[in-house]
């Protein structure tokens, strides 16, 4: 993804510091990823559940087989079966003093350069906005790079608003450390 967006110079989240962070709470007390993983016969169910939230299982039947060249990188395995992770939607709750509701902030919306243009992100993006109205939040919200226009495209066409007049304001690095001794 960081190499899409134009940014891999920016990243360096590993595996241990993602494992460490991201697996530590319940789904959606703090962040929830959402896997797209395809396979080509029916995914065995989980041997878990959770019980605030039900796996979406959709078919899909495409015209042509899929080419995936990197299928053996991105895959797990339920006993003999290869499931393949095609794409994924990491979120996290936010709060609006303006609703007076929670919600969810879509930090990365992922699918793979060869599954895209398929319905996968607009599957995810849905079952982000699913949870959000079962657990009576306002709102799902989210950044897009200004230069991507098949994104932008995508969105506004989902119904979402993208807000020019917005503008992330960031903290990191240097100047956040720096920041934290200001004189308040």
């Amino acid at each position: 993804m960081a190499v899409f967006e134009r940014l891999a110079h920016l990243c360096s989240a590993t595996e241990s510091s993602l494992s460490s962070n991201l697996f530590l709470s319940p789904p959606f007390h703090s962040f929830t990823i959402f896997l797209l993983e395809l396979s080509s016969s029916p995914i065995p169910p989980l041997l878990s559940p959770s019980p605030s939230f039900t796996p979406i299982e959709k078919t899909f039947n495409f015209d042509i087989p899929l080419n995936d060249p990197e299928k053996d990188a991105f895959s797990i395995y339920y006993g003999d079966q290869q499931v393949i992770i095609g794409g994924f939607v990491l979120f996290f709750p936010n709060y609006s003093t303006f609703l007076g509701k929670p919600g969810f902030y879509v930090e990365d919306l992922f699918v793979r350069e060869c599954y895209r243009r398929k319905g996968f992100g607009k599957m995810l993006l849905s079952a982000v906005a699913k949870q959000a109205v079962k657990m009576g939040y306002g709102r799902v919200e989210w950044v897009v790079l200004d230069w991507n226009v098949n994104a932008i495209t995508f969105y506004e066409q989902m119904g979402a608003k993208v807000l020019p007049e917005w503008r992330i304001c960031r903290l990191t690095g240097d100047a956040l450390q720096a920041y934290q001794n200001a004189n308040v």
